[in-house]
């Protein structure tokens, strides 16, 4: 790893955004207060339920489960527990598509990227609120280029096609799923492009011509350019700082990026997307402060890589006990 010098100092000390505006109680920050939800590792607005957001544990030793939160309380209004999947693994990542279902992937490898496969879930949403049992379609998942961790799922809401992100320290990359997944067989995942994000989650904006990609102490955000093209990097994200960076969802029109992180009791931060027009058609910014560097690296903080020496400052100041891949 390359230490790092001040210009990742800089992008900490700015990495807060603008807060949404006050009194939009669907675009206000929350805390997440069931006691069961201590590892929230994927945010998901929900689409049938305004101001609704879907998480889940990274490893839930009550089973596959999913749990609404409302964002104006940060109390649980529904918990879901999925049938016809096997025992999950490591669940990382919820995106709701536009077809009406819940996608969660079980892509997070605690081997670091030695599992043969990993799964990914999809359940409807449910039309009503209350703790319910659902059945899920499982899919096997491989990657063209070999096994991998990763902690970001993206459903288009264009197209329904699923992406992920892997997790690598020194830059990861996108991948593109089949354009229809089989439930009886493999689905390859192929590499669209380099990222340069260690990346922890993903977003499409709700009109599809954004994707926002997380990290624990930046994110990127990128044009869509359609199925089988690299996306182009337009901007840095104003992720704020929290205790372990996990998640990235955006609200229903599109003018916020609501930022989640993992423990107990833990924060959701809204920040506002700049230049969003306030709907699903809007063409959205993804929340960008400052224009890429020049060149191929896009990796947090503007091209800046994480080091040794920024681990061990950000561990011994804001209490990243698990920065380090967990488990």
């Amino acid at each position: 790893m390359s230490v790092v010098g001040a210009g990742a100092l800089l992008v900490l000390a700015g990495a807060t955004g603008p807060a949404a505006a006050d009194g939009d109680d669907s675009h206000d920050g929350f805390v997440i207060k069931d006691p069961r939800i201590i590892e929230s590792s994927g945010l998901a607005a929900s689409r049938a339920h305004p101001g609704i957001y879907w998480t889940h544990n990274d490893q839930d030793k009550n089973g596959a489960l999913l749990y609404a939160v409302d964002g104006k309380t940060g109390k649980t209004v529904a918990t879901v527990t999925m049938t016809g999947v096997g025992t999950p693994r490591d669940v990382e990542a919820v995106s709701v598509g536009s077809d009406g279902n819940i996608y969660v992937g079980d892509i997070g490898d605690n081997l670091g990227g030695t599992w043969s496969h990993v799964w990914i879930y999809k359940l409807p949403e449910p039309k009503k609120l209350g703790d319910q049992t659902v059945r899920a379609t499982q899919y096997t998942v491989k990657y063209a280029d070999g096994a991998r961790d990763a902690e970001a799922l993206m459903v288009h809401p264009k197209t329904g096609r699923i992406y992920i992100a892997d997790k690598k320290e020194e830059g990861g990359g996108l991948y593109e799923g089949p354009a229809q997944m089989s439930a009886s067989g493999v689905n390859v995942f192929k590499r669209l492009g380099d990222t340069g994000l260690w990346t922890t989650d993903g977003a499409f904006s709700p009109d599809g011509q954004q994707l926002a990609l997380r990290g624990y102490l930046g994110g990127v955000s990128y044009t869509w350019k359609g199925e089988g093209k690299k996306p182009e990097r337009e901007g840095r994200l104003s992720v704020p700082l929290q205790r372990q960076g996990e998640s990235v969802t955006y609200t229903l029109d599109g003018t916020t990026l609501m930022y989640g992180t993992e423990g107990g009791q833990s924060d959701v931060e809204p920040v506002e997307v700049e230049g969003a027009g306030g709907g699903s058609d809007s063409g959205s910014s993804g929340g960008s402060s400052g224009e890429a560097g020049a060149g191929g690296d896009s990796g947090v903080g503007g091209g800046v890589k994480l080091g040794a020496v920024a681990l061990a400052v950000l561990v011994g100041f804001f209490g990243l006990k698990r920065l380090f891949r967990r488990k």
